[in-house]
């Protein structure tokens, strides 16, 4: 009898949790959906509020606008850029540090651990950022977007983590055969540690592709914008000229919610794209990176 009571009580909770899940689920995505419709909708349908989930009057004359300007692909083609080098660049940074500060000899690393906690709690303000950019020569380029938010002290912690549950009878094999510290961290551990370095690839990705405040900041021709920015002028801003080329208001054969819903789509469409094929490195490297110590 009470076993019963346990199962019904456990189908009861398994119901409503799954039911929550499902409501979440919808509630994230259903912004997504809207934006699908509205962009492949009749602009008479969307001007008189009548798009919610699915589209009315279907057109594609948005995405026609989007593929052919040539100022929206410089932006995206910017986006990619940063992302991706500047990824692999916060992967060098981040692993480099964390396999150091996982080694048991490595002098002071109590001290270079705590400055790096330090960070953690006291972010750089803004100024004396800016002004280390501008002295090392970097600001107005592409390197201003990726070189300062290379280093997280948060990726920090959770690599050495990871490194530091690798067993010590593999590095102490390796040293027998002869391998000194920087084969060992090139040849051993970075191949063992595909989980959680797709785990901080997708992390700093995430935050380079939709970071927007950095290229206000440090970057001033419109060249050499990513997307992110494009797509802060046209929906905060209702700014069209940004769009051009030439720096004429941009005619389009649709409504500024339409072109808004599409850029944004067109925005977000690289990241998940990436996302189905990096999730189960990323949810085993995330697991692994909380429990070991």
């Amino acid at each position: 009898m009470i076993r019963l009571q346990n199962y019904r009580s456990g189908r009861t909770f398994q119901f409503f949790n799954n039911a929550l899940m499902i409501i979440l689920s919808l509630s994230m995505l259903s912004p997504l959906i809207h934006l699908t419709a509205v962009s492949f909708s009749s602009p008479k349908f969307v001007g008189a509020k009548q798009v919610y989930f699915w589209p009315k009057g279907f057109n594609i004359e948005v995405y026609k606008t989007i593929v052919s300007t040539h100022s929206i692909w410089k932006s995206l083609g910017v986006s990619v850029y940063i992302t991706v080098f500047g990824t692999l660049i916060a992967l060098v940074f981040v692993s480099s540090i964390a396999f150091a500060l996982s080694r048991p000899n490595m002098p002071y690393k109590k001290l270079i651990l705590k400055g790096i906690i330090v960070t953690l709690v006291f972010s750089l303000p803004l100024i004396p950022s800016y002004l280390v950019v501008r002295a090392l020569s970097m600001d107005n380029t592409l390197w201003a977007l990726m070189m300062p938010g290379a280093l997280s002290a948060f990726n920090v912690i959770i690599m050495k983590t990871f490194f530091q549950g690798i067993s010590s009878e593999i590095f102490d094999a390796a040293k027998i055969d002869g391998c000194g510290e920087l084969r060992i961290y090139g040849r051993i551990v970075i191949p063992l540690s595909t989980p959680v370095i797709a785990t901080i690839a997708l992390f700093h990705a995430v935050g380079q592709w939709n970071s927007y405040f950095s290229a206000l900041i440090y970057i001033h021709e419109r060249s050499l914008m990513p997307i992110q920015v494009l797509l802060r002028s046209l929906v905060i801003e209702d700014n069209l000229i940004s769009m051009s080329p030439t720096g004429v208001d941009l005619a389009v054969p649709s409504t500024p919610e339409m072109l808004k819903a599409g850029i944004i789509l067109f925005g977000t469409l690289p990241i998940l794209i990436v996302y189905p094929f990096l999730q189960k490195f990323f949810v085993k490297g995330a697991m692994l990176g909380s429990l070991k110590e």
